[in-house]
């Protein structure tokens, strides 16, 4: 049985983005349909992505610190940890959040259908509703494609057996494995290896590429690989040339151009080489929406597909597939369907692999104002000379800002340490502010902090830092 709808728009995937663009849509005024296959909202960023990882993440900092207090007689065993709590704690989160996003679509009025929606034409999808045989046609006015990404398989990889896992199901564990393998060292890789290190798992990382993020600067991987030598191995320029199934688990011949081939048996693989957007369903070909090269797609800077009535948001348009992107574009695309004169048009996009220690970046890097030969200069603060850093056992760790030397204004940066991330807000919004290095050092900084070293870099840039050699 076939029903129709009509609204002004439909939002298919209640992700970051789709629902910051729901209910952004509501909050104008605007009569909004969102979609989603599941039948909570959040997406995969909320249930089995970005929070429930940072939740374990946090539990493996715990860890990792207190074991740094084992010279002073404060002891943790990593075996008397009750994994099963962690897993019902961590679900709790996840449904308290649900609840809330629940509540807030309530209270906007926002109708929420759950199904698998496709494309009929330029103004209805057909949505098959869960659990029952019955289609909605929805008419609208205007479509955001919100439908978000889905983790990369790779071949000859016998995904059936329970050993083989995802990033989901190692964010759904029960039991912490021996021996791990994970394959990709992109931020879910390394994030996941300090997860599991921590709980007590041998972990070794195998990249098929010979260099570590080789996108940032050399000074900086060099400094953040080596915070994690103790934890867990990295094998870079490796490939794995067979995987054999065996009852008490799996054998993997690797080997290198530096003459390494070993075949080591792993409790589990966990496969983490990317993600690619959620579009194979939705027969946009009925509609003529164009892709790019990579599967992603193609809009304008008002977020417009070549269809100007459908919208696109998130990661089904590509690179970075990160939920702040997301959600940023939602609350854009919302308001230019309202009639704002607005763009997506971001001067920097926070990055942060939330690790121990973390890695954050924003703006333009060296190793970027190096290719574009821009007239820069780097300022560097040491964590070793900041006291906060010294007190909290947190001395491994640098402060490193990119200023354009012809305008003296901030225009990139990056941090190791712990907490990281939470000092890319500043350096974010100095750079998105247009601020210069006398800006930043005339504001005064708490001391003592982490953030300062913001400050103190801003300082050596101007040669007046009097805190450091």
């Amino acid at each position: 049985m076939t029903k129709d709808l009509y609204t002004n728009t439909v939002v298919i995937g209640s992700g970051p983005s789709g629902y910051s663009a729901a209910f952004r849509l509501a909050d104008l005024g605007i009569n909004t349909v969102l979609i989603d296959k599941k039948n909570v909202l959040g997406g995969v960023c909320l249930n089995n992505g970005c929070i429930p990882s940072k939740y374990l993440l946090h539990i493996a900092k715990v860890i990792k610190e207190v074991k740094k207090l084992n010279n002073f007689g404060l002891k943790i065993d990593v075996k008397k940890i009750n994994i099963l709590n962690i897993i019902l704690e961590k679900n709790k989160i996840i449904k308290k959040l649900n609840n809330g996003l629940k509540s807030i679509a309530k209270s906007k009025n926002i109708k929420i259908l759950n199904g698998s929606a496709y494309f009929n034409d330029k103004n209805s999808i057909l949505l098959n509703l869960n659990n029952t045989n019955d289609k909605i046609k929805i008419f609208f006015k205007n479509a955001i494609i919100s439908s978000g990404s889905k983790a990369i398989k790779l071949q000859d990889i016998p995904y059936d057996n329970p050993r083989i896992w995802n990033s989901t199901d190692a964010l759904n564990f029960i039991k912490v494995p021996k021996k791990m393998l994970i394959i990709g060292s992109g931020i879910i890789g390394m994030e996941m290896a300090t997860v599991y290190s921590a709980l007590g798992s041998k972990v070794d990382i195998v990249e098929r590429s010979s260099k570590f993020f080789s996108f940032l600067d050399s000074d900086i991987t060099k400094i953040f690989k080596n915070s994690f030598k103790d934890d867990f191995n990295i094998l870079l320029g490796t490939k794995i040339v067979k995987i054999i199934e065996k009852k008490e688990g799996i054998l993997v011949n690797l080997n290198n151009f530096n003459g390494f081939n070993e075949n080591i048996l792993y409790d589990v693989i966990l496969i983490a080489v990317g993600r690619k957007p959620n579009v194979k369903n939705l027969k946009l070909n009925n509609v003529g929406i164009n892709l790019n090269k990579f599967g992603s797609i193609k809009v304008d800077e008002k977020l417009r597909t070549n269809i100007k009535n459908i919208y696109a948001i998130g990661d089904v348009t590509g690179n970075p597939m990160l939920a702040h992107k997301g959600s940023y574009q939602g609350k854009i695309v919302a308001e230019i369907i309202y009639g704002k004169n607005i763009y997506y048009d971001p001067k920097v996009i926070p990055y942060i692999i939330y690790s121990y220690p973390e890695l954050a970046w924003t703006g333009i890097l060296e190793k970027e104002a190096l290719e574009k030969k821009l007239n820069y200069k780097v300022a560097k603060f040491p964590w070793s000379f900041s006291g906060r850093a010294l007190s909290s056992n947190n001395n491994l760790g640098i402060t490193k800002l990119i200023f354009n030397l012809d305008t003296n204004r901030i225009i990139g940066g990056i941090v190791v340490g712990s907490g990281a991330g939470e000092l890319l807000g500043e350096i974010s919004l100095a750079i998105e502010m247009c601020c210069d290095a006398e800006d930043i050092s005339l504001t005064m900084h708490a001391h003592p902090t982490l953030y300062e070293t913001i400050c103190l870099s801003s300082e050596i840039f101007q040669k007046k830092c009097v805190d450091i050699i």
